[in-house]
């Protein structure tokens, strides 16, 4: 039997799960802004007593790794490795696109998704960055992976070498609104980042033993922050 804390800090979600054995157990969630600092420990500490289980008995902790908000992710990953620290335990790290995909393919089979042929659609998971700036990649849903996670401008070209008119290209995710008036022929779907995206991964990850190194593990940020001045004027 393992247990594991999976936290997924890298949108403007805060959400936190507790999977047993691979299945999602309890899950703690928030969409309300970038509060994340403040709530995570608070969701730890719900799924934790909603579940009679104790921190001594988490066996790992998983965390969707990026790319997505440079600060998010910062949060997300220092708390997961004190805990780890703390416990004695090991860190897992999921790629937050993968995670994504992962939430598209539970809500297509509780039947949210309005996708005409599932098995045959290539899923485009989009994390929003900056103006028509998107992380993305592109795969089926069979786990092949089509394309490398990039950091794009999406324009009315960006996804034709994958749009051969037989295949629904589905775009979903905190990026995919803005891109679906310039991405011709897609569909968009409505997928949030959550730490239940997490589950299967994260048990794959801790039964084959992979696991990151807890002292010099660095979140996937694919692109360097960059500090603008603010414009306000203080004096």
């Amino acid at each position: 039997m393992s247990y594991i804390l999976c936290i997924e800090t890298g949108t403007e979600i805060c959400s936190v799960g507790l999977v047993k054995n691979g299945e999602l157990i309890s899950l703690r969630e928030s969409s309300e802004g970038r509060d994340h600092a403040r709530r995570i420990a608070v969701f730890v500490d719900d799924v934790l007593r909603g579940t009679d289980i104790d921190a001594e008995e988490l066996d790992a902790v998983a965390i969707s790794k990026g790319p997505g908000s440079y600060t998010g992710l910062r949060i997300g990953t220092s708390f997961a490795k004190g805990l780890c620290y703390g416990l004695g335990i090991p860190l897992i790290a999921i790629g937050s696109l993968d995670s994504l995909v992962e939430v598209a393919a539970d809500d297509n089979d509780a039947g949210i998704l309005d996708i005409d042929d599932w098995a045959n659609a290539l899923l485009v998971p989009m994390i929003d960055a900056r103006r028509m700036e998107v992380y993305t990649q592109v795969c089926d849903t069979h786990g092949n992976r089509l394309s490398e996670v990039e950091a794009l401008i999406v324009d009315e070209n960006t996804f034709a070498p994958y749009d051969d008119g037989k295949r629904e290209l589905v775009l979903f995710g905190s990026g995919a609104a803005k891109c679906a008036t310039v991405v011709p022929h897609a569909k968009v779907v409505e997928v949030i980042p959550s730490a239940r995206g997490l589950a299967r991964p994260a048990q794959a990850a801790f039964d084959r033993k992979a696991f990151e190194d807890v002292a010099y593990f660095e979140p996937f940020y694919l692109k360097d922050f960059v500090i603008t001045q603010s414009k306000k004027k203080l004096f």
